[in-house]
């Protein structure tokens, strides 16, 4: 039996998932399909390769991860199968997979597709639906598609770094409203050694310890920890933290733009001392 997951912006409102689903148990019956997400927020490709990223490590060895994500960015010429970490990550050939991966995969195809099909949704799973099947059937990588293809790069979003400091930006909020920032806790070890912190956002808000709960702080408390992706997180002990905040999410397409003449938080400071 193949374990393969599903991730999309497609939504939950029309026939569309279903449809996704129903493909690929009419190319094989055993297939186990679990769900990640289908509410990612379309073009946001920070928070789809943080979101991915985390599901798909804690997944068993060759699980088949099927991301469908800004599937038309541009006129699809190709899909992509990667193996990384001992699992195959099957996505749309827009730049998002070496975001998930942080880098480049161990070993990466292009998956052919029928220049005479109908490029939708449905017929883009139907290709990873067959991909799979013959990785089951235990057809090499090299076999299934082109290995010598060149493909989309978009680099993965890192903190800035200073001798003193590190910036994060903000590429998730849950649905509490937790904030979570592209800082590790590896990577703020490493730039801290050692050193007391302060953490710092919409100008004048500070935090200067790492909690390792919610309720390390009284009721309505700001609070900073690493949550289970290993992320920073700014949140508040049973309240809003990016509704109280003005924080909002980075995308690519608001980085530079004021929003409808709000001010809108999208990074968060670390000073070390």
């Amino acid at each position: 039996m193949a374990l393969v997951t599903l991730t999309s912006d497609i939504g939950n409102q029309d026939y569309l998932v279903g449809a996704i689903k129903g493909q690929l148990m009419g190319i094989n019956p055993g297939f186990s399909i679990v769900d990640i997400s289908h509410q990612l927020p379309p073009f946001n490709y920070p928070q789809a390769a943080y979101v991915c990223r985390n599901a798909i490590k804690t997944f068993p060895d060759f699980t088949y991860h099927v991301v469908l994500v800004n599937l038309f960015e541009k006129k699809p010429e190709q899909l992509l199968l990667a193996c990384y970490n001992s699992q195959y990550i099957f996505c749309a050939d827009n730049g998002l997979l070496p975001m998930i991966v942080e880098g480049r995969p161990e070993m990466i195809i292009g998956l052919g597709m029928d220049k005479t099909a109908t490029k939708n949704a449905v017929y883009c799973t139907s290709v990873i639906g067959h991909a799979i099947n013959d990785l089951i059937s235990g057809k090499a990588l090299e076999q299934i598609g082109n290995p010598g293809i060149a493909y989309a790069m978009k680099n993965p979003l890192r903190p800035l770094l200073g001798e003193g400091w590190m910036e994060g930006q903000i590429i998730f909020i849950d649905n509490f409203e937790n904030v979570t920032v592209n800082i590790t806790r590896n990577e703020f070890e490493e730039q801290r050694r050692g050193r007391s912190f302060r953490i710092v956002f919409k100008r004048d808000e500070v935090i200067d310890r790492i909690s390792e709960t919610y309720a390390d702080v009284p009721e309505g408390e700001k609070l900073a920890l690493f949550n289970s992706g290993g992320y920073l997180e700014i949140a508040i002990n049973k309240g809003n933290a990016a509704g109280l905040f003005g924080l909002q999410g980075f995308t690519e397409q608001s980085q530079n733009q004021y929003l409808q003449n709000r001010l809108f938080y999208q990074t968060v400071k670390v000073f070390f001392e």
